[in-house]
């Protein structure tokens, strides 16, 4: 890989015209693509399958005229006093004009609703006095019936008597006539009996009838007082809530048509009256960057031009990374039109983009700078610094892929695609680094240095390097105190909550904010959030049971615990579903509105096997938080797993890799804990614009994890390589972690404080989703950065001394050999040096010229290898064609001031082994002869004369570069 990227950067510097066109080129077919194909973006965080999710597709079945996506408007008079009928008059033709825009499909006048409401029970009021004044008529004529009825039963007792005594006078058998008349009179009572009988049956009949109105009457009366708690106008008259209703879903509801109803009601809004707008109405797509994201940049500027000291070099870094967001991030834009994508996401991808691109930009570009002031020429500086310090970006920049790529094995769409455009974003970062880095440097040439450091290329500049290992009591000390600290801030965590941000995490002057706390101070909490429940009851109810169906579940789910009012929605066509709108006590994010979802769900199945289903803001919480935890394990442990097997295999060690996950398990709970302290506990809540706490965003912790995982291992290996580089040259195990510490930390420190100012900026965002997201990335990499990597981790590896490098030697056998820094690219390509003050050379040596000699060559190489003058030296690997005295000339030419040293163990202070082509740390001279072991061979120095020989006649060699 760096002899490949060695290569890039080469053919990069040769045709950087060519290299810098085609990026402008591919930014502009990835603008392109966005403007042709980009689609809408969506503020609703879904997840299919859940609970909530299943509940909402059966009312969209059950119900599709009411599938529509909804919006709510405030009206609420300036003055405090009650709407006029002027007012309520214009409100209402209002929103017959805003039902005819494109997109709507109705609006509900809320003053017309609330005197539905009231006529309801005005007239269930009528109807029992109608009921009871029916009652009271069928009453009376029951009993004059009863009147009548008695006075034809004596009638026919007289008659059967009479009838009996003529019957007995006439000796058995009346004569016809009196037969006759007999007949006539009991045809008479008859009728009149029939005419009674149908007289009663009427009674009767409009009694049934009575008692079923009456019935009706009470199940309504009772679903009415249900209800009783919903109110469409404040009970004081001065605020009314008007809704509109959609034709398509609410998340195919596009932006356009959303700002046409705001600006429909805002232009013909009635005098005396203000309208404030709900959220899924007013929430607007977030800005990609804006005045705090400036600033942020802005900041990182600064830390630029501090370490590089010029500001073309100063600007190359945010050149690359704002062409490398511009590409991934339209690119990544331009499939909303075929995926549903979060609003957030091309936020996201924008801060990855921003900091790692400038990140990955300036570790080639301050290799490249230290490269060109020691004197290398500068297309071999430029390919020499893309295989080395690119060959750790796109390694660095892999860990970091592979833990955002990972979150699509958690099974949660939105979440998978978020990865997925953080990984094209830091994917081009990385391609960015290696072709258009070396691009612009090679067409910038040595105008990256200052006039005063062109002017000195070439000469030796002295670097003191760490001769005493960190005090044990120190180390002990620090990690005690950092250990303590991190678990202090982490306390918090213990206490957090997941939720989705309402209206009331919005900015205070918003007008999303205004609605909801007009709607809290006026309706109640909980109208802020309503809850849906279905019942699907096991079969088909007839019209007339379906009343009584709703009545019987409706006071189920009212007997519920913060329930505030349950009104039926409707039933089915086929009367075998029911909805409900269920009113809690409190607000959507409310610890109770959360158990009263799960109470809900815990009662079904009701009696008679009626099964329920809740959806709703704090059901749809639940559920993502719910399927957010069931991933989080196993995405865990393969983020980790393979962070793992990557780190063994370039730190060749056990505890290392160990260790650096510990340590970023302790970050990850002070991350955890610094968050919910401010954005649910309200600590320092003015500064970052928190004013009402609520719980944490629901994906936030598995976003964090992912993203600040990579980059931990980022800062991880830029550190610990250089103990691993040091402990590997012979300095004792201690010595090298200072070592170590004191070479990376410089470039680690800037990248991390470009980090915390690029994600810092989204801080202050307008979105409640991008704040949190902000401060949890830059309050992670400065606890990570500072105090883990650069204080628990070297503390840490001073405590375990050489066992912090213990491999089993099975396992050493087997394992690939790792060179991620490139160490085997600078031993085949050695640079070409230039003496002091040859500017000119450094910009026109020939990039593949052979050295005259071997002596030369060797000479060259390790002047040439970017190792301070009078610190370092270069150990060539052995030449079958480098003489015992030509390498002696060579050694003498030099004339070393120090002698060279890997700092041996204490029970051999005269030899140690080196391997050939590294970089050997050099030390004071001291008296005689020492000895450094390179390969099969030994080089002996000798510190009186300052010749080296090389035993036996064929070896390597050891070039000091000595101070002038």
């Amino acid at each position: 890989m760096a002899e490949l990227l060695y290569r890039l950067g080469r053919f990069s510097a040769r045709r950087a015209w060519a290299v810098l066109i085609s990026w402008i080129v591919i930014l502009g077919i990835s603008v392109g693509a966005f403007l042709a194909f980009g689609g809408t973006l969506s503020s609703a965080v879904t997840i299919p399958g859940t609970p909530t999710a299943k509940v909402t597709d059966q009312l969209e079945e059950s119900f599709p005229s009411a599938s529509g996506g909804t919006g709510a408007m405030v009206f609420h008079t300036k003055d405090g006093d009650a709407f006029t009928d002027d007012q309520k008059t214009a409100i209402g033709e209002l929103l017959d004009e805003t039902a005819d825009l494109k997109g709507v499909d109705t609006t509900v006048n809320p003053f017309e609703t609330q005197e539905t409401i009231a006529d309801q029970a005005k007239q269930i009021s009528d109807g029992k006095t109608q009921i009871d004044d029916g009652r009271t008529q069928l009453t009376d004529g029951q009993t004059q019936l009863d009147a009548g009825q008695q006075q034809l039963t004596d009638a026919q007792t007289q008659l059967s008597a009479a009838l009996a005594q003529a019957q007995q006078a006439a000796g058995g058998t009346l004569p016809a006539a009196a037969q006759a008349q007999f007949d006539a009179q009991q045809t008479a009572l008859t009728q009149q009996q029939t005419a009674l009988d149908a007289q009663q049956a009427t009674i009767t009949e409009n009694l049934a009838k009575l008692d079923e109105q009456s019935t009706k009457l009470e199940l309504s009366s009772q679903l009415l007082d249900l209800s009783s708690g919903i109110r469409t106008v404040s009970t004081d008259d001065t605020t009314a809530v008007a809704n509109v209703v959609f034709d398509k879903r609410q998340q195919e509801v596009t932006p356009e048509t959303k700002q046409s109803v705001i600006d429909q009601v805002k232009e013909d809004v009635p005098s005396g009256v203000e309208v404030e707008f709900s959220n899924e109405l007013a929430q607007s797509l977030p800005q990609l960057f804006g005045v705090g994201e400036a600033i942020g940049l802005i900041i990182a500027a600064i830390t630029l031009l501090v370490m590089l000291g010029t500001v073309i070099a100063a600007s190359l870094p945010l050149v690359s990374a704002i062409v490398g967001v511009g590409v991934g991030v339209t690119a990544s834009l331009s499939l909303s039109g075929v995926v549903d994508m979060l609003s957030i996401t091309p936020v996201l991808g924008v801060m990855l983009g921003l900091a790692v691109g400038i990140d990955y930009s300036l570790f080639i570009l301050n290799r490249h700078r230290k490269q060109l002031l020691a004197g290398v020429e500068l297309h071999e500086s430029i390919g020499l610094a893309n295989g080395t310090s690119g060959n750790a970006v796109v390694f660095a920049g892999s860990t970091v892929l592979v833990a955002l790529l990972a979150l699509n094995v958690t099974g949660i769409p939105f979440l998978g695609l978020m990865g997925t455009v953080g990984a094209i974003c830091v994917a081009v970062a990385i391609l960015l680094a290696v072709t258009l880095t070396p691009a612009l440097l090679s067409l910038l040439g040595l105008r990256i240095l200052s006039r005063k450091a062109r002017g000195s290329i070439g000469t030796p500049r002295p670097d003191a390097v760490p001769t005493k290992p960190m005090g044990t009591l120190r180390a002990v000390g620090t990690l005690v105190a950092g250990l303590v600290v991190l678990g202090v801030v982490a306390i918090p965590a213990l206490d957090m909550r997941l939720g989705l941000p309402d209206g009331s995490s919005e900015a205070v002057d918003s007008t999303q904010y205004q609605s909801y706390t007009l709607i809290e101070d006026k309706f109640g909490a909980g109208v802020n959030g309503p809850l849906l429940v279905v019942a699907t009851l096991p079969d088909a109810a007839t019209d007339e049971e379906v009343l009584e169906e709703q009545v019987r579940i409706g006071q189920e789910i009212a007997d519920q615990d913060d329930v505030k009012a349950v009104a039926p929605v409707g039933a089915s066509d086929d009367n075998s579903v029911l909805a409900f709108q269920v009113i809690p006590k409190e607000g959507p994010n409310a610890v109770s509105t959360e158990q009263l979802v799960r109470d809900l769900r815990d009662l079904s199945p009701l009696s008679g096997d009626v099964e329920l289903g809740v959806a709703g803001s704090a059901s749809g919480n639940i559920d993502v938080s719910k399927q957010l935890s069931d991933a989080l394990p196993l995405y865990l442990a393969l983020v980790v797993g393979l962070s793992l097997i990557i780190m063994i295999l370039v730190f060749r060690s056990i505890l290392v890799p160990l260790t650096a996950t510990l340590g970023f398990m302790l970050s990850l709970a002070a991350t955890f804990g610094g968050i919910t302290a401010i954005f649910q506990w309200g600590w320092l809540g003015p500064v970052f614009g928190v004013h009402d706490p609520g719980p944490i965003l629901s994906f936030l912790p598995t976003i964090l994890i992912g993203i600040l995982f990579g980059l931990a291992m980022d800062y991880q290996l830029f550190l610990v390589s250089g103990m691993r580089e040091a402990f590997a040259h012979g300095a004792p195990a201690r010595l090298a972690v200072q070592r170590g510490l004191h070479a990376g930390r410089t470039v680690v420190v800037a990248a991390a404080i470009i980090m915390i100012s690029v994600f810092g900026g989204f801080i202050f965002s307008h979105s409640a989703m991008i704040r949190s997201i902000g401060f949890g990335l830059a309050f992670g990499v400065l606890v990570d950065a500072f105090v883990v990597r650069m204080l628990l981790i070297p503390a840490v590896m001073h405590l375990l001394g050489k066992s912090a490098w213990w491999i089993p030697k099975w396992l050493d056998r087997i394992l690939p050999n790792v060179d991620v820094e490139g160490a085997a690219l600078e031993r085949s390509h050695p640079a070409h040096h230039v003496e002091a003050g040859d500017t000119g050379s450094v910009a026109t040596a020939p990039s593949s010229g052979e050295p005259r000699n071997a002596v030369d060559g060797a000479e060259t190489a390790a002047l040439g290898a970017g190792v301070t003058a009078g610190t370092a030296a270069h150990v060539a690997a052995p030449s079958s064609e480098l003489t015992r005295r030509e390498a002696a000339a060579a050694a003498e030419r030099t004339h070393p001031a120090h002698v060279l040293t890997t700092d041996p163990d204490p029970a051999d202070q005269q030899v140690s082994r080196v391997e050939p082509g590294l970089d050997v740390i050099v030390h004071p001279a001291t008296a005689g002869v020492q000895r450094v072991a390179v390969g099969a061979y030994v080089i002996a120095v000798d510190a009186d004369n300052g010749t080296a020989v090389v035993e036996p006649p064929v070896g390597g060699v050891v070039v000091v570069r000595a101070p002038r």
